[in-house]
């Protein structure tokens, strides 16, 4: 899943994050003094088929009030569309309030995600060998008019996810596509012309119950049911993309009051949810109001003054430079939560096509002084990296590119440049960044500083616009005069087949570093056919394949996420399985 806040798409970064990060010499982030931080691991495996509604009262809750969350240097979702949803920034605000999908994530008592179901009343049947899925759909789920959600708008959901003209970057063109039944010759209900979803045969509705069949076994179907793209569409014309995303029906706690993409989305109850059917989420306060593209000193001044705007705040990050201020002050507002993201610079691969070149990079990149400038707290929210799947992910192997941890060494960049044949004028570099983000361009600074340090010439072209809008449109006139992108990626659930086919195979939306190896493509449709047993550890043996043979993607830095919480904020937590704060549980207190 991608990371929305574009600073760190190019400088690695500031970002938001996910789930149990560690690396350097600490693996749980370290830094600072003063307050133990929660770290919400993910460990992965953790179910509750049988959980049923309401969800459990949060001790303490009470009811009313308006949150306010700052969400600095992030401009947030351009479409609110279930089925196109894959940044963590939208996914974390419309899985927790709006849109409920077959299976859900709730945080049990440790901090830890448990996989509940949520539309679905159980977590799915799959056959002996995983390549068909049952689902039972509830039948007391409702839309925000009050009609009830049923097993024909689930599927046809379902359906929407195959359409990857329509929806060119959602997890549908990773998931649904590779594991669906017929996904290589639908087109989907719109660029197929099949408004009713008639012509793909991958799925079959009976009564409550939607069946699906795999081209291949897939053991996490329930963990990809979590997903809003696993949830319902109204059937016909309401859901037609693109309009359907500036305000999609909710069938959640909460509906859209109002869009303004890259600026703001007020959430209101939805007085036609009904928490007995739902076993993970709560409708404790009247309003939610997101506000994006935030400047982060002034949210910094902001969450720190305790003033009124403050007390009901959230703030996904905090500036560097306030961290030591903010430890001591702000005692369990303050929240620290371990990620599975990791921050990626990506060469391209069919431009700059010497490994020695690629080494040559990642030498010149000036980690800590980017982080700072960057507003990250080295050692805290940013820690070093050397692997595309993150600490605590089973199958993870212990390993150096190098032989060592790589870190900023101009003059080793330069020698390898000389190895490489580009000793004689520097070699050209021309990225982009992201310019509305003041800590964005300052990131950038220190890039091109260590970058011509070691032996590169760097032209940074700004850009208002997200850019990812840039990096995956193959047509865009900037993102064909670029030879170095980035990607910020966490996993879709604890498995390596969420994090490296969706950066290492050959034509994947993400693969912004245009990577192709047949070999690593073979090994990777290969390990889906292998055991349940054997397949973490054959990704962890191709994570370092990746790396130490080819070398196509420069990883940054291991990512933890720093929320701050006003003092009338009640219960303030992170979502371990999304990288966000906890709004499922969120609440004002009176």
């Amino acid at each position: 899943m991608k990371r929305n806040k574009p600073i760190a798409l190019v400088a690695g970064a500031a970002l938001l994050t996910l789930a149990a990060c560690g690396g350097g010499s600490s693996d749980e982030g370290g830094g600072g003094s003063g307050t133990d931080r929660e770290f919400g691991g993910q460990e992965g495996g953790t179910k509750d088929a049988e959980r049923q509604g309401p969800a459990a009262d949060v001790e303490g809750a009470t009811t009313g009030g308006t949150v306010t969350v700052y969400l600095p240097g992030d401009p947030g979702p351009d479409s609110l569309d279930p089925t196109s949803g894959w940044s963590v920034t939208g996914n974390s605000i419309q899985q927790a309030l709006t849109s409920r999908s077959l299976t859900q994530y709730v945080r049990d008592e440790s901090g830890q995600p448990v996989l509940v179901p949520d539309l679905a009343t159980d977590l799915g049947t799959p056959n002996d060998d995983f390549t068909e899925w049952t689902f039972t759909i509830r039948d007391d789920a409702t839309w925000e008019d009050g009609k009830p959600v049923t097993a024909d708008e689930v599927a046809f959901g379902i359906c929407r996810s195959l359409d990857a003209e329509a929806f060119p970057a959602g997890p549908g063109t990773e998931y649904s596509a590779s594991y669906f039944e017929g996904a290589d010759s639908y087109k989907g209900p719109y660029t197929g012309k099949d408004p009713d979803c008639e012509k793909w045969d991958g799925i079959s509705v009976k009564g409550q119950d939607i069946t699906i069949s795999m081209s291949k076994p897939f053991p996490d179907m329930d963990y990809w049911g979590a997903f809003m793209a696993m949830g319902p569409a109204p059937l016909g014309n309401a859901s037609t993309p693109p309009n359907y995303g500036q305000k999609p029906l909710a069938n959640g706690p909460y509906k859209v009051e109002s869009f303004k993409p890259n600026e703001e989305l007020v959430l209101v109850k939805n007085d036609q949810w009904a928490a007995e059917s739902d076993p993970g989420r709560h409708q404790y306060a009247d309003e939610f109001v997101f506000k994006f593209n935030q400047d982060q000193a002034k949210v910094d001044e902001i969450m720190l003054s305790g003033n009124s705007d403050s007390q009901t705040a959230v703030a996904t990050s905090l500036g560097s430079d306030k961290y030591n201020d903010a430890n001591g002050q702000l005692g369990e507002r303050l929240v620290q939560q371990t990620s599975q993201c990791v921050s990626m610079l990506t060469p391209d691969y069919t431009k700059i096509t010497d490994i020695n070149v690629r080494k040559a990079l990642a030498y010149a990149y000036p980690y800590e002084d980017v982080w700072i400038a960057g507003g990250e707290v080295p050692g805290v929210t940013r820690v070093p990296a050397n692997s595309l799947m993150p600490p605590g992910m089973a199958g993870k192997k212990e390993f150096q590119v190098d032989g060592e941890q790589i870190t900023y060494d101009p003059e080793k960049s330069k020698e390898l440049l000389v190895e490489a044949g580009y000793g004689d004028k520097p070699y050209p570099i021309t990225m982009v960044y992201y310019e509305v983000d003041p800590l964005a361009k300052a990131a950038q600074d220190q890039i091109t500083k260590g970058f011509e340090a070691g032996g590169f010439s760097v032209k940074a072209i700004p850009s208002q616009e997200s850019l990812y809008n840039i990096w995956l449109d193959p047509d865009n006139k900037i993102n064909k005069r670029l030879n170095f992108r980035g990607v910020n990626w966490c996993s879709d659930w604890p498995a390596g087949s969420t994090i490296l086919p969706s950066l290492a195979r050959t034509g994947a939306v993400y693969n912004t570093a245009y990577f192709s190896e047949p070999a690593i493509d073979e090994e990777m449709d290969r390990i889906s056919t292998l055991p349940l047993d054997e397949q973490a550890d054959a990704w962890g043996a191709v994570d370092e394949k990746i790396m130490t043979e080819y070398f196509p993607i420069i990883p940054t830095a291991f990512r933890n996420d720093l929320f701050v919480f006003g003092e009338k904020i009640g219960n303030p937590t992170g979502d371990g399985s999304i990288g966000a704060p906890n709004y499922k549980d969120l609440y004002v207190m009176q």
